[in-house]
């Protein structure tokens, strides 16, 4: 019986897990360059019942969430008319420098410009590698070619590095909208076939009336985990009556 209990409990810590990933991604569903997050599910560890099953049978101890990563569904391209936002078709990233000199993987082409000049995300994080205005240059002096090429004035000063790696969907996911590079994703290498527009952003990939559908699943799921432990409760109230 007790296993049974600790079955429902997985279950329920499992659905609590999924309803948080979902309630993120409904929370990001107009963040730009924002990837939803695959989740499924996993088997707990089989085991041999304490009694009362015929030989062989075994028990699982329930199931656990199991994270994919992010989708690799892209977001729509939303024109803005902004010379600095970019969006990327294909399977690329832009890299950024983070406080601490790692470097990061992020879609979201809102660009910005810096005190010193330089390109920056929208958190203030040196786009890599890094790239200088000339003085005296605005916004709207700036081109962007499809691949990647910055030029001011006609002179190219600098290029967006769209890269990539072997396993996208093993990114980690971090803070601010950003992925970091997992020994399962692979090393960053040049992006194969992507194409970079100006004056647009990619947008959020989630898809509201699905995460909702997926939420109203989760939410049933882990009620009828709830019920089951209650159930549980009382045939072990029913069996310690026997006893008495």
């Amino acid at each position: 019986m007790i296993e049974g209990l600790y079955s429902a409990a997985a279950g329920m810590e499992a659905q609590q897990q999924r309803m948080d990933a979902i309630g993120n991604d409904l929370a990001n569903v107009d963040t730009t360059g924002y990837q939803s997050q695959r989740v499924g599910f996993e088997d707990l560890l089989y085991g041999a019942p304490t009694g009362g099953a015929a030989q062989g049978v075994a028990i699982g101890s329930g199931s656990a969430l199991l994270s994919y990563g992010p989708s690799d569904v892209a977001g729509p391209l939303q024109q803005t008319g902004r010379p600095l936002d970019v969006a990327i078709t294909g399977n690329g990233y832009l890299q950024v420098r983070q406080a601490n000199g790692s470097v990061a993987l992020t879609r979201d082409g809102h660009l910005e410009i810096d005190a010193d000049r330089r390109l920056t995300d929208e958190n203030g994080l040196l786009i890599q590698p890094p790239i200088t205005l000339p003085a005296g240059a605005s916004e709207n002096d700036v081109q962007i070619g499809t691949d990647g090429a910055i030029t001011v004035a006609g002179k190219q000063i600098g290029k967006l590095a769209i890269v990539t790696v072997p396993a996208p969907d093993r990114l980690i996911e971090a803070s601010g909208n950003l992925l970091l590079p997992s020994a399962a994703s692979g090393a960053v290498r040049a992006a194969t076939g992507t194409v970079v527009t100006q004056a647009a952003v990619n947008g959020s990939n989630v898809d509201l009336a699905t995460e909702m559908s997926q939420m109203m699943d989760a939410q049933q799921s882990y009620s009828l985990a709830s019920r089951a432990i209650n159930i549980e409760e009382q045939m072990g109230q029913i069996a310690n009556g026997v006893k008495q």
